[in-house]
C-alpha cells in the first residue's frame, strides 16, 4: 500500500479534464484514469516507506492546505513523461500555490521517504490523463499532445490523503471559495 497526498477537483469544472481522460483513453489498451475511480487531481507526494505512515501523512496534508483556497488552474497544453508506458499529463500554468502546498509537505515529512519524481526538485506538477499509452499508439498520442489547442481552467477544491491501490480517501479538506 502506498499513500499520497493530492489535490483534487470534486466540482463540475472537473469535466474538462474527464472529457481529455476519454480522448487519451483511446491511446490505451484498457483507460486508465477511469479505473482509479477518482477525481481528477494534482498529486504532491507518494509514500511507499513505513515511515510515511498515514497520521504523518494526514498532518502534512492538513499542514500544507491550512490557509489555503480553491485553486483555478489554466492549462493550455498537453505534456509527456517519456517511459514506457507514454504517460500523457495536462501543464498547469505556473501557480505558487501548487510550489507552496508541495514545500510544506516537503518540509513535514522527509522528501527520503518520498518517491523520486515527487521529491523536492523533481517534482513537476501535473494532472495525468493516461498511465498506460500502448507502444502502437505512442505516435498518435503524440500527435494529440501536439495538436491540443484549448484553454481550459480547472477548480481544485479538495486537498486529501489516499491510500492506494484501490484508491482510499483517509482523510479530506475541502478548500473555501
Amino acid at each position: 500500500m502506498a499513500l499520497a497526498i493530492n489535490i483534487r477537483s470534486d466540482n463540475d469544472s472537473a469535466g474538462e479534464i474527464v472529457r481529455l481522460w476519454h480522448q487519451v483513453a483511446v491511446f490505451e489498451a484498457e483507460p486508465s484514469m477511469r479505473a482509479l475511480g477518482y477525481r481528477p487531481h494534482f498529486t504532491f507526494a507518494i509514500y511507499d516507506s513505513p515511515a510515511a505512515h498515514e497520521k504523518a501523512a494526514c498532518d502534512a496534508m492538513l499542514a500544507a492546505s491550512s490557509g489555503e483556497r480553491q485553486l483555478r488552474i489554466r492549462f493550455k497544453r498537453i505534456r509527456w513523461f517519456e517511459a514506457s508506458p507514454l504517460v500523457l499529463w495536462a501543464e498547469p500554468e505556473a501557480n505558487e500555490s501548487l510550489a507552496r502546498i508541495h514545500g510544506i509537505i516537503s518540509a513535514a515529512i522527509d522528501p527520503a521517504h518520498c518517491r523520486p519524481h515527487y521529491r523536492p526538485g523533481a517534482w513537476t506538477p501535473h494532472c495525468t490523463l493516461g498511465t498506460a499509452i500502448a507502444d502502437e499508439r505512442r505516435d498518435d498520442a503524440m500527435d494529440f499532445a501536439h495538436a491540443f489547442d484549448r484553454n481550459i481552467e480547472v477548480l481544485f477544491d479538495v486537498v486529501d490523503c489516499v491510500a492506494f491501490p484501490p484508491v482510499r480517501i483517509i482523510a479530506e479538506r475541502k478548500l473555501p471559495l
